[in-house]
């Protein structure tokens, strides 16, 4: 019979290992020694060593699927408790059992971070939903649409939930999207039509602008073109390339016109310029007039000056006022030259200067007469009224002896 500590080999050839539980028959050995026997039935013992030790490791330094490792672990126990080997049978159970807990332990760490990312993951896609729906509501259309996109590539990359949940959030999600573009849709629908609407009413402004450029009145040119201005303004925008191919042809008719008219001006100004000089001269002459000794020779001068000066046209606007000033001051001089000629030769106003004058000399004569009377009879009170009364008589008649002197210088 032979023997070690956790197995032994009986005279005939029965192998038994030793259990806490006892002696249990793993076999027997009929081939060769009892030594022989024993070292196979170790060898069989070291093979469930080894898987033990690759299963904990693989549970401890992998990851290893639990429901994996739970499967392995119950083979080998298994075998472990059904063992036809020999050697610490308790030991590797006692180790196997230890590796349940891990694995249990692992599975419950696995199951509650499973159970946190998922939290996670409804929360994450609990937010991109409630974006969305607010984005929905949004008219800032490009910027908006390019976050709905970036939204809908963070969804993707997000794990998925059950079923149900999923599939109500992404309800969510994607109704959020579809009012988004169904408004934007509507915008440039409307936006379109605008558009249409703002590119017929700038033709038919194009044809007018092109239908003025050709003008020569310069005025109400300028002001129609002012007025196409504001009427293109208010028209709103057309399509881009329609918009700019409109734009080209209206400016186009007005630079036609502003540089035509600028040109005529241009030549205008010169003109201007030159009237203004010949104006200047003709001042001279019509200056010379004063002071006016001649009246009949001054007005014919003046007249001379007057023919001259409209024949001769327009000057710049700015010097105009002066000019005009100048020439003004000369025909107000020969006008009241004229009027005090007049007032001299006027026979009606000269015969009643001299009837007043006749008058108030006689007034005068009678009150310095009754003057002398009441002196010579000592009424004091008397000649000091008629004294007061001569005296405003008497300048009254000064007064009327000048204007009639007036008409016999």
């Amino acid at each position: 019979m032979s023997s070690d500590p956790w197995g032994r080999v009986d005279e005939q050839g029965n192998v038994y290992v030793r259990t806490a539980d006892g002696e249990r028959q793993v076999g027997s050995w009929q081939a060769g020694s009892p030594e022989e026997a024993l070292a196979y039935f170790e060898r069989k013992f070291q093979g469930l060593e080894a898987e033990t030790a690759l299963l904990e490791h693989r549970v401890r330094k992998t990851d290893l699927a639990a429901k994996e490792a739970q499967v392995a672990l119950e083979h080998l126990r298994t075998q472990v408790v059904e063992a036809h080997a020999v050697g610490d049978l308790e030991s590797l159970a006692k180790r196997l059992d230890t590796l349940a807990g891990e694995i249990e332990t692992r599975q419950s760490e696995r199951k509650a971070a499973r159970a946190k990312a998922q939290e996670e993951t409804r929360a994450a896609k609990e937010a991109l939903v409630a974006e969305a729906e607010q984005l929905a509501e949004s008219n800032q259309w490009r910027e908006a649409g390019d976050r709905l996109r970036a939204l809908v590539d963070s969804w993707k990359a997000l794990p998925r939930l059950d079923r149900k949940s999923d599939d109500e959030l992404w309800h969510r999600f994607s109704h959020a999207r579809s009012v988004f573009s169904k408004h934007r849709k509507a915008h440039f629908a409307a936006l379109d039509s605008e558009r249409d609407n703002a590119r017929t009413v700038k033709e038919k402004l194009v044809a007018e602008a092109e239908q003025l450029a050709e003008s020569t009145d310069w005025g109400p040119t300028a002001a129609a073109y002012r007025d196409l201005m504001t009427r293109w303004k208010a028209a709103g925008r057309a399509q881009r390339e329609a918009e700019e191919e409109l734009w080209a042809r209206f400016r186009g008719a007005q630079d036609v016109f502003f540089q035509a008219r600028s040109a005529a001006f241009s030549e205008r100004d010169a003109e201007q310029g030159e009237n203004q000089k010949a104006k200047e001269a003709l001042l001279v002459e019509a200056e010379a007039i004063l002071p006016i000794t001649d009246l009949k020779a001054a007005k014919a001068a003046l007249r001379e000056v007057a023919e001259r000066w409209e024949a001769i046209g327009h000057v710049p606007r700015d010097a105009r006022p002066k000019l005009d000033g100048r020439l003004a001051t000369v025909e107000r001089a020969v006008r009241e030259a004229e009027e005090a000629e007049w007032q001299r030769s006027n026979p009606e106003a000269r015969a009643r200067a001299t009837g007043m004058t006749a008058l108030l000399q006689s007034a005068v004569d009678k009150l310095q007469a009754d003057l002398d009377k009441a002196r010579a009879a000592g009424n004091a009170s008397k000649a000091a009224k008629l004294e007061a009364e001569l005296a405003g008589r008497q300048e009254l008649l000064d007064q009327a002896q000048k204007s009639l002197q007036e008409f016999t210088s």
